[in-house]
């Protein structure tokens, strides 16, 4: 018979084994490239089925050991295993320490967001997302927490905004919907030396194209509602981050507010991710031919797309990314009339919100996504479109837009 004292030093032994495997696995995962943590990181076969797919853990409660003893899930609020991969595949992808999965993209900027406390200041780019910019001054902003904006891409203008009371600064690069470029190195190191957080979106360049943490970010969130999903079947969001004060923080408001995804969403997500760098290529490729065609057309009075070399922000993009995305915006001489026209004319474009899905889509920021910022500094030209360039011959998407402009007359 094993005595106690040489079972709790076997145990022991194993324990360290153990560990040492798993470090010894995380090292080599470390050095996998960026398609084959999408496709395995955090998504080991099932230990009890050998499943290769990670299950939909479909419940709402989980048996435990006894009374206060569980095996680390207890309440799928708290945690579930299928959303535990995707957090761990996509804090890998981010080049972080932790994630955290949220119900929506907003859902995961509220909970960045009420890091804030009452008398702190935020600056915002003068050309955030509407969304984010109407969560902040009508949701955050009669809670106590002043709003700024300042043209993020001028270092000069950052400064000029800035207060004492600034405790974090929002990027977004490329922006949406006019796709203005951010120096996020530069920008986390003014806030670090003032003392404040950088907190990158990352959803128009995903974590295939640029990796804000590595460049001195705080904070990266995304809706993965668009490139990560990929598919126009899911509403999620993500935050994720390397500091561990952070990290305790944004646990504890994933709990305690519960703007969780269902297990079946992380499903959706963590599907489409194992495609995005394949996907990111594409999109990335397509939106080159596209904005080529449109910058030749005569009705198109100006085409924003970071690939160009004479795009205010292309040295820097050039810089931080590893290429220049699937979104395309141009503006036209007939002004919004036209802007309209167009929109609704395409027939393969789809006219609706929403970006970074494998079919593409236009639409007009002004009436549409960004209708809530409509009568502010962030307000949208009015003749200016979107497109979110997807996954369909480019040479079908270039017909599509060409016959939609020619038809202005």
């Amino acid at each position: 018979m094993t005595e106690p004292a040489d079972a709790a030093a076997e145990a022991a032994g194993a324990a360290e084994a153990a560990e040492a495997a798993a470090a010894a696995a995380r090292q080599a995962e470390a050095r996998w490239a960026f398609e084959t943590r999408a496709i395995h990181a955090g998504q080991a076969p099932d230990p009890t089925t050998g499943a290769v797919v990670t299950p939909i853990y479909q419940t709402s409660t989980f048996a435990q050991d006894g009374v206060g003893r569980h095996r680390g899930y207890e309440y799928s609020r708290s945690a579930n295993p299928t959303r535990t991969a995707l957090e761990a595949c996509l804090a890998d992808l981010e080049g972080a320490a932790h994630g955290f999965a949220f119900a929506s993209g907003l859902a995961a900027e509220d909970a960045v967001l009420r890091l804030l406390v009452p008398g702190d200041h935020a600056l915002l780019s003068v050309d955030a997302y509407g969304g984010t910019s109407r969560l902040a001054r009508r949701v955050h902003e009669p809670a106590g927490i002043a709003v700024g904006s300042a043209d993020l891409s001028d270092l000069d203008a950052v400064r000029a905004a800035w207060r004492p009371e600034t405790r974090l600064v929002w990027v977004e690069t490329p922006t949406n919907p006019r796709l203005s470029i951010v120096d996020i190195a530069a920008v986390a190191q003014l806030a670090h030396e003032r003392e404040a957080l950088c907190v990158v979106d990352n959803t128009f360049a995903t974590p295939y194209l640029q990796q804000p943490l590595a460049l001195g970010a705080d904070i990266v969130v995304h809706s993965t509602t668009k490139y990560l999903g990929g598919h126009s079947d899911v509403v999620g969001g993500f935050a994720a981050t390397a500091r561990p004060d952070l990290a305790e923080r944004l646990r504890f408001l994933q709990n305690a507010v519960g703007a969780v995804p269902g297990p079946f969403d992380c499903f959706l997500v963590l599907r489409g991710v194992k495609t995005l760098a394949v996907r990111m290529d594409r999109h990335s490729a397509n939106a080159e031919q596209v904005a080529g065609a449109l910058r030749g057309h005569p009705a198109v009075e100006r085409v924003l797309w970071p690939g160009f070399a004479d795009h205010p922000g292309h040295d820097v993009a050039r810089r931080q990314m590893r290429g220049f995305g699937g979104m395309v915006s141009f503006t036209l001489l007939g002004g919004e009339p036209a802007a309209v026209t167009v929109a609704e004319s395409t027939r393969l474009f789809t006219l609706a919100e929403s970006l970074g899905a494998v079919e593409s889509l236009i639409e007009h920021p002004g009436r549409m996504t960004h209708a809530s910022v409509a009568d502010t500094e962030s307000a949208v030209d009015p003749a200016l479109l979107r497109l979110s360039i997807g996954l369909e011959s480019a040479d079908d998407l270039v017909l599509d837009l060409i016959r939609a402009l020619d038809e202005l007359g």
